[in-house]
């Protein structure tokens, strides 16, 4: 995949200020077209030329990070992702609740949509991390797949890093299939306020 680097802007956070790069497929027929689709990269720092860089890939959930649905801990997952890093498909996501609902699990309900367990392609990650100069990285992850997969897509991981947040009644579940069918390191979820002491990055 061949990214090119679409816009660059700093923002201030609760967390401090992040660079924001928003990247697009410069193969794609609509790469200037206000709904091709994106890619971003959060960064902290300067990271050019870095290793060893605290990194969380992460997947957007509109469900969970706009609505705040209870249903993952997706929404957690990213606020300590950036917390931690400071300090060191709607429509079917909404069918897939249908189906567990109805009492398929994350994995079963992915299968039945016609989806893999675990579709995620990291080669756009792999491809902005060589573009903002990043040399390896501390993954943040509970999923051995994922690490595998940006292995075989050049990246080099050399540590991962347990990352349980936010499990509650609704989500309890959906989390215990991934630790069960998708083999999900089995570490205890972590509160979102325990890591105000996290080392920087």
């Amino acid at each position: 995949m061949k990214l090119f680097r679409y816009a660059d802007a700093e923002i201030p956070t609760v967390h401090g200020p992040f660079r924001l790069l928003v990247y697009r497929d410069a193969e794609a027929k609509d790469s200037d077209s206000p709904n091709a689709e994106e890619h971003m990269a959060i960064v902290r720092g300067d990271v050019d030329g870095a290793s060893n860089v605290l990194c969380r890939v992460h997947s957007e959930c509109w469900t969970s990070e706009v609505l705040g649905s209870m249903k993952c801990d997706c929404r957690e997952q990213f606020e300590v992702a950036l917390e931690r890093i400071a300090a060191d498909g709607l429509g079917n996501k909404v069918r897939a609740y249908s189906l567990q609902a109805s009492g398929a699990d994350t994995v079963e309900a992915n299968l039945a949509l016609g989806f893999e367990a675990d579709p995620r392609d990291y080669e756009p990650a792999a491809a902005i991390l060589n573009d903002i100069g990043v040399r390896s990285i501390r993954l943040l992850t509970n999923n051995p797949l994922k690490v595998k997969g940006l292995r075989d897509a050049g990246v080099v991981v050399n540590e991962r890093i347990a990352h349980w947040v936010g499990e509650n009644q609704h989500n309890a579940s959906y989390l215990a299939v991934k630790r069960r069918k998708m083999g999900h390191h089995p570490e205890q979820p972590v509160r979102l306020r325990a890591l105000s002491s996290a080392r920087k990055s």
